[in-house]
């Protein structure tokens, strides 16, 4: 089977994902001396992929109209603000063949270190960042703001503005669909109102993005959205892709939206994620390497945080429901065999053995999994899988409180149920085959690991549009961990997919939660944010949501802000309720 090779990420990164100047010391600023024109720092200043001793910083320094030739930039990290305390200075060279795009990756640093940094060329200073080295050593505190899934046509990014009114952020960690590959006319996802919103594409890339040029548009456009690039100078960035950074469900070889006529989809992708890397702070592949994106952060001896690549790299086809279906209903014992062989893979056979090794070597007391796609077991009714995959929903949020009804019957202990009845909540199958339980056995894999390991194992989520936490069992039941997933910062989740009117939105979540057996809470329509804080004592996730993304009026919804807690330890490891202690 064709995977990604080596020599596709050597080609996407000769002038794109390899474009980094190194830098550990101070150095004579080489600016451009030319004044044909001025140069526009046009899309801020970013920094991500921070390390004990270093951090990358980007910027993107745009020469003046019909101008193309290299732009010499200087940049400088100091410890305060007014850059006195000047700790690092050095120049590099925007081309175009990179879009503009600038990354120095600054080394020599103090760990757990508040640095400010800026950009400079003739007649122009970027804005001053700020970006923070990680601890070293004894670690009490580790603050992660979790996020994903922001679609620019569907609403105002609200939630990156409040991330930004956080404070003592170490980083913020994007789990991806950092953009959307979709127009924003009317009829594409999610863009009914942007016109109204004054959230549309200009007319050069108002189409589905399939050439470096469309995509490297839609992120300009991204990155010049007030709040986004607000956030991005205040805080470093731990990012990862998911599928709409190339198509949506993307798969190794192909994407759900990747059509006839659309061309290749190997130069497709290998477009999408050059464009990812020019604009993105964030360290290139390390030649000699077939792995693309997954890597570690460690906060001293508090937290592991490896991100995950469960979309690109090793990801087997998606199963579909509708290949199962016969004239005599489901192909149950087909559908079993499929979905839980050892031959399907979500991270492809070295990434895994990577993150074996690293969780065998990892001490830190918290092991920490920053991927895309739900890992918890979201088994349902049957019955409403069919509704869903055949897209009959008339009454579905009436049948999900049937059911619940049922549930509560059995969970009681009530005799008077009858076979028929116990069938309908007891015959379940995997709600949602783009995740983890598309992919069984390699989940039951990292589970058995974390377990055998006896590591305190969090695994952090998006792709949903929703929030979550889950417990984490094995096949055998025996819990092994906790999942926290963040809801969207402007995608719709399934109020609108199942068409759960607003009225239903509390009895439908409490149905779900019946229905769910792994499942302890849930937030089915509205967009927000997580923040994680790891202690020795426990992990805790703290969700936030803001009560409208169709307006720049709003407010953070505090009623239905809520609280999930972890403990690490054998005999712990289960999510808890913070409000009930």
């Amino acid at each position: 089977m064709k995977r990604l090779t080596r020599r596709d990420f050597l080609k996407a990164s000769a002038m794109g994902m390899g474009a980094v100047v190194v830098s550990t010391g101070l150095a004579g600023c080489v600016l451009d001396s030319s004044d044909e024109r001025a140069i526009s720092f046009t899309h801020g200043v970013a920094s991500g992929d921070p390390l004990a001793d270093g951090v990358v910083l980007w910027t993107r320094a745009v020469p003046g109209t019909g101008q193309d030739r290299p732009v010499g930039v200087a940049w400088e990290v100091a410890t305060d603000e007014a850059f006195e305390g000047l700790v690092r200075s050095g120049a590099a060279e925007a081309v175009k063949a990179n879009d503009f795009t600038i990354k120095v990756d600054v080394r020599g640093l103090a760990p757990g270190q508040t640095y400010y940094y800026r950009f400079q060329a003739t007649g122009s200073r970027s804005t001053v960042g700020m970006t923070r080295t990680l601890p070293e050593g004894s670690v009490e505190s580790v603050r992660l703001a979790v996020v994903s899934c922001a679609n620019y046509p569907a609403g105002y990014f609200n939630v990156y503005r409040e991330i930004g009114r956080q404070s003592d952020l170490d980083a913020v960690v994007h789990l991806g669909d950092y953009i959307y590959e979709y127009s924003s006319e009317s009829s594409s996802y999610g863009a009914g109102d942007a016109e109204a919103l004054g959230r549309t594409f200009p007319e050069n890339n108002n189409l589905e993005l399939i050439e470096l040029e469309d995509y490297r548009r839609r992120y300009a456009i991204y990155r010049a959205d007030e709040d986004l690039q607000s956030l991005h100078a205040r805080v470093p960035f731990i990012a990862v892709w998911d599928d709409h950074e190339v198509a949506n469900d993307t798969w190794k070889e192909g994407a759900e939206n990747h059509n006839d006529g659309e061309g290749d989809f190997a130069e497709r992708k290998l477009s999408a994620l050059k464009a990812y890397f020019e604009w993105m702070p964030i360290r290139p592949v390390i030649e000699g390497s077939d792995e693309a994106i997954f890597r570690t952060f460690r906060f001293g001896n508090l937290v592991d945080l490896h991100m995950l690549d469960t979309r690109i790299i090793g990801r087997d086809q998606q199963l579909d429901y509708m290949d199962y279906f016969t004239g005599e209903g489901l192909d149950a014992a087909r559908f079993t065999a499929d979905v839980g062989s050892p031959n399907r893979t979500l991270l492809g056979a070295e990434q895994l053995l990577w993150l074996q090794a690293s969780l065998s070597y990892s001490s830190a007391t918290w092991q920490v999994l920053g991927q895309q796609v739900l890992m918890g077991r979201m088994n349902l009714p049957a019955e409403l899988l069919v509704a869903i995959a055949t897209e009959q929903l008339e009454g579905l949020p009436e049948n999900l409180a049937a059911l619940a009804q049922l549930k509560v019957r059995a969970l009681q202990g009530d005799q008077s149920l009858t076979d028929g009845e116990l069938a309908r909540i007891n015959t379940v199958a995997p709600y949602n085959l783009d995740a983890w339980d598309g992919y069984q056995y390699e989940r039951e894999v990292v589970l058995g690991t974390a377990k055998a390991l006896d590591k305190n194992l969090v695994v952090l989520a998006g792709d949903t549009h929703n929030a979550w936490a889950n417990n984490l069992k094995d096949r055998n039941g025996d819990q092994v961990g906790v999942e926290f997933a963040t809801s969207s910062v402007t995608s719709p989740g399934l109020e609108e997919y199942l068409g759960i009117p607003n009225a239903m939105i509390p009895g439908a979540e409490q149905a779900i939660g019946l229905l769910v057996d792994d499942l302890d809470y849930l937030n089915v329509n509205q967009r927000g944010y997580m923040v994680v804080t790891f202690t020795p004592e426990e992990a805790r996730a703290d969700w936030y949501f803001v009560d409208t993304i169709k307006s720049r009026d709003y407010q953070v919804d505090a009623p239905r802000t809520s609280s999930r807690r972890v403990l690490p330890g054998q005999g712990n490891r289960t999510v808890e309720n913070v409000a009930a202690g």
